[in-house]
C-alpha cells in the first residue's frame, strides 16, 4: 500500500527521507494511475529499504500539482533530498515504466557510490 502524503506532510516525508523517494501524483478519476499501482508495488518490494514510494492526490494537493507543473497523470517524480532528479510522464506501458524505474534506481546507486569515493580513488579509476 502506497503511503499518501498531503501538502502539509510532503516536505517532511520527501525532503527529509533517508532514501530516494518516488512520488506518484495521481487522481481518483485516472484509470492509468490505478493501472500502474501493481508495477509500483512490485518495484517498491524489489528495492525495499532503498527507495520510499509515496502517493499524492493531485486533485487534493493543487499547490503541489502547480509547484511540480503537472500536465498529465500519472506523473512520477524521483526525489533525492529536496532535489527532483527524474520525472516520468506519458505512460506507455508497464514494461517501459519498469525499465525506467530500474534505470533510475541504478543511476542513483552509481551516483551514491561515486560520491562515497575519496578524490584520489576517483582519479585512479
Amino acid at each position: 500500500m502506497v503511503l499518501s502524503v498531503s501538502e502539509r506532510t510532503f516536505a517532511q516525508e520527501v525532503f527529509q527521507a533517508s532514501t530516494p523517494v518516488l512520488v506518484h501524483f495521481w487522481a481518483p478519476w485516472c484509470g492509468l494511475c490505478r493501472a500502474i499501482d501493481p508495477t509500483l508495488a512490485s518495484f517498491e518490494a524489489q528495492w525495499a529499504g532503498k527507495v520510499k514510494l509515496l502517493g499524492v492526490n493531485a486533485d487534493q494537493s493543487l499547490k503541489l500539482a502547480n509547484t511540480y507543473r503537472l500536465t498529465s497523470l500519472p506523473t512520477l517524480i524521483w526525489f533525492e533530498g529536496d532535489r527532483a532528479r527524474f520525472r516520468f510522464e506519458h505512460y506507455q506501458g508497464r514494461e517501459e515504466l519498469r525499465q525506467t524505474l530500474d534505470a533510475w534506481m541504478l543511476a542513483t546507486q552509481r551516483s551514491s557510490q561515486t560520491q562515497r569515493l575519496q578524490p584520489q580513488q576517483v582519479a585512479n579509476r
